[in-house]
């Protein structure tokens, strides 16, 4: 009885090991399949999402390469129409003058200096019909200079480049010398010539000169500068209209501005103010600037202004636009002024005209 008891026992020990064994070897088969469905698994979608992230890409190139062709279309179609356009009312002045000159033959008109005079003024129109002509032909547009910027970046969304009377206007305070106040403080007190090297400093320049290269050959500009007081680039040229179609002049504007060093504080009041000077009044309003003002008409009695206060100034300034002229705003943000941003973004929207931050690398 003994015997066959102690032979049960290893009976159920030995098929309870078989079971354990047999347990473990099922747990164990379990983890290494579970293990290499975990591996493929992690393989496959590190797969999909390679896949996903070089769709993304496509779409994106896509949809960049779509906007500039749109944006190409939409400004030689705007060119051409315009300059179509001059080119129609100018050879209708042209036929009224011809008019004029064969009635005062017919009349027996004599004095020869005023016939010459009008026959120059018809010469004149001729020629520029005939470059308004070209202009048109041109896929380039009618710019009267050229100017195209590293890597041909020659478009922008919503930027109106049209009107007869375009007006820059160019900020040239000590911020522009440099986006961080510390750099800012640093450039202030080197050499002019460093000063006017300045990378932001540079940036600004090459925007206003493709500013220029942009403007219908038809119309007419000015270019004011401003710190704590507004003046035109080009002496002696203050409450003028300048040709666009005179391209030595345009030159001497873009020169002397190279020689300019941005110092002293912004007086947004009085770059509006200057406005008042130009008559016609312009259609078209160009504002290049790194934030908000830090004075009005004349020196604060502090030497420091608050973000408030700066805000006030802005809103002041803003009162002594003329009416109905789209105010297009080119910001080169400034450390530490967070609000410009949208505070210019605003008197863009308001006016019908647009807001733009270049990158660092534009035009």
């Amino acid at each position: 009885m003994a015997k066959a008891k102690r032979r049960f026992n290893t009976f159920n020990l030995s098929f309870l090991d078989i079971m354990s064994c047999g347990f473990g070897a099922v747990i164990l088969v379990y983890l290494i399949i579970d293990h290499s469905m975990e591996v493929q698994s992690k393989e496959l979608n590190q797969d999909l999402l390679s896949e996903v992230v070089l769709l993304e890409e496509d779409v994106t190139d896509g949809e960049e390469g779509l906007v500039k062709l749109r944006n190409t279309l939409s400004d030689i179609d705007f060119e051409i129409v315009t300059a179509q356009g001059r080119a129609t009312r100018i050879t209708d002045d042209l036929d009224e003058y011809e008019a004029l000159l064969r009635t005062l033959e017919a009349d027996g008109f004599t004095d020869r200096s005023e016939v010459d005079s009008l026959k120059a003024e018809v010469r004149r129109l001729e020629d520029e019909v005939e470059k308004l002509r070209e202009a048109s032909e041109d896929q380039s547009g009618n710019s009267a200079r050229d100017f195209t910027g590293d890597g041909q970046r020659q478009y922008l969304t919503g930027l109106n480049l049209g009107g007869d009377n375009i007006l820059i206007l160019l900020d040239v305070s000590a911020s522009m010398l440099a986006q961080e106040l510390v750099n800012v403080i640093r450039l202030r007190n080197m050499d002019p010539t460093l000063q006017r090297s300045a990378a932001k400093w540079t940036r600004i320049l090459n925007t206003v000169n493709w500013l220029s290269a942009q403007l219908p050959i038809a119309s007419e500009y000015q270019v004011y500068t401003f710190n704590t007081k507004a003046q035109s680039a080009l002496p002696d040229t203050t409450g003028k209209w300048l040709k666009v179609s005179d391209q030595e002049q345009l030159v001497q504007v873009t020169g002397a501005l190279s020689e300019i060093v941005p110092s002293g504080g912004t007086s947004l009041a009085n770059a509006f103010t200057a406005i008042d000077q130009l008559s016609p009044p312009p259609d078209n309003i160009f504002l290049i600037t790194d934030g908000l003002p830090t004075q009005g008409p004349s020196s604060p009695r502090k030497n420091t202004v608050s973000e408030r206060e700066r805000i006030e100034l802005f809103n002041r300034a803003v009162r002594q636009l003329p009416r109905n002229v789209p105010v297009n705003i080119i910001l080169a943000p400034m450390e530490g002024d967070p609000r410009a941003a949208s505070a210019y973004w605003v008197l863009a929207q308001s006016t019908q005209g647009s807001f733009m931050s270049p990158a660092a690398d534009w035009p």
